[in-house]
């Protein structure tokens, strides 16, 4: 972690999420906010909302995002960096429209953003800058004096980030019943997303190859760092496979595939003794996690008399803090023109600064903030 704590010419940071229902009243609002301009009738979201009627209506994605933010306050406070920090989500209150009127009303002007999203995708990374450009341009039509806004890199190979996930994987298997636990399987999950996607996911010189552009390469390259990271720290070799999850829309279009319940069908008959599911696409135990893995896959186990054990996410992990703070020095300095050093483990090495033009484009044409595209300067 660096020791210069100077974050000019920020001002501020924004923790921009996703959002989630609170309570059964807004679960259909919710998702209607989320399938907006899909045509998706209201009888439909009544069906998709029954994941979270499960749980009383309510994401646990509000009060993750309100743990990390008492993280990153609180080791931010403890170094000597003093940059506010602001909390605002594409689909449920806090609204990022309003967050964003918020922090120009205090006074800021240079703002970095850190999405709750580790990957290179459209969903994960593109469509938070379109909504930052709607949100620009909202305050714009207000007359608002715009911020220049920024957005942190993709980190999900960054050592803060990695290493609780390494941790949860390793406290899973001493879960595990000792007879079984050196056998076990290890099935990295994140979100499935279309094909078509996948191939267009990260800048457009890697398109178009067929084996799933950044967004697999880089989920790969989590699945094996944390596998080998496993092995130095065991002394054992577990398989391990990238897995999906949470596949939604028409069933005849591709998606990333093998989905959870099936590979742990096929780990059951190949004979594996046991299986640890990590969810390394996922910051916080949100819907898809406590649903899809705590729910359907710990179901579909219990149903193979397959051992299972689902290992923690990232969450407010104070390692994720510290690294926030790292990526907050890093691109700092990098906008002073000084050099640095990214944290970046593996072979991949660091994301960029600037998303360029074509960097995991929409289906249609829309603005982007915080790119190389940006109509915003």
């Amino acid at each position: 972690m660096r020791d210069a704590l100077d974050a000019t010419p920020y001002d501020a940071l924004l923790l921009l999420s996703f959002g989630g229902p609170e309570g059964p009243d807004d679960v259909v609002p919710f998702l209607e906010n989320v399938t907006r301009g899909r045509g998706i009738p209201k009888e439909r979201l009544k069906e998709v909302g029954q994941h979270y009627f499960l749980f009383g209506g309510v994401s646990p994605i509000n009060d993750q995002n309100r743990a990390l933010l008492d993280a990153l306050r609180k080791d931010f406070a403890e170094h000597g960096l003093g940059l506010p920090i602001y909390w605002g989500n594409r689909n449920w209150a806090p609204y990022l429209t309003d967050t964003l009127r918020e922090m120009v009303a205090d006074g800021h002007r240079r703002i970095l953003v850190l999405a709750t999203s580790a990957y290179a995708s459209y969903s994960g990374c593109r469509q938070y800058r379109e909504n930052l450009a709607d949100s620009l341009a909202a305050l714009e039509a207000e007359g608002v004096e715009l911020p220049r806004i920024d957005k942190l890199r993709h980190y999900f190979n960054h050592e803060g980030f990695l290493e609780p996930m390494v941790e949860g994987v390793l406290r899973s298997l001493a879960d595990l019943p000792e007879d079984v636990r050196d056998g076990a399987h290890l099935a990295f999950s994140t979100h499935s997303i279309p094909n078509a996607s996948a191939d267009t996911s990260g800048p457009a010189e890697g398109h178009g190859d067929g084996d799933g552009g950044a967004y697999v390469k880089q989920h790969l390259e989590v699945s094996r760092l944390i596998a080998e990271a496993v092995r130095e720290r065991t002394g054992v070799e577990h398989p391990w496979q990238l897995v999906y999850q949470s596949r939604s829309g028409a069933p005849h279009i591709p998606w990333l595939e093998p989905d959870i319940c099936d590979h742990l069908e096929e780990r059951h008959a190949s004979g594996a003794p046991a299986v640890v599911i990590a969810p390394i696409g996922f910051v916080s135990d949100h819907m898809e996690v406590l649903y899809d893995l705590d729910t359907e896959a710990r179901a579909k186990a219990e149903e193979l008399g397959l051992p299972m054990r689902r290992s923690a996410t990232v969450g407010a992990d104070p390692r994720f803090a510290a690294a926030v703070r790292d990526l907050v020095l890093e691109r700092s300095a990098a906008e002073r023109g000084q050099e640095v050093t990214p944290c970046a483990l593996g072979a991949l090495g660091a994301s960029h600064h600037l998303c360029p033009v074509g960097c995991c484009p929409s289906r249609a044409p829309h603005p982007a903030a915080a790119g190389a595209d940006s109509p915003y300067a």
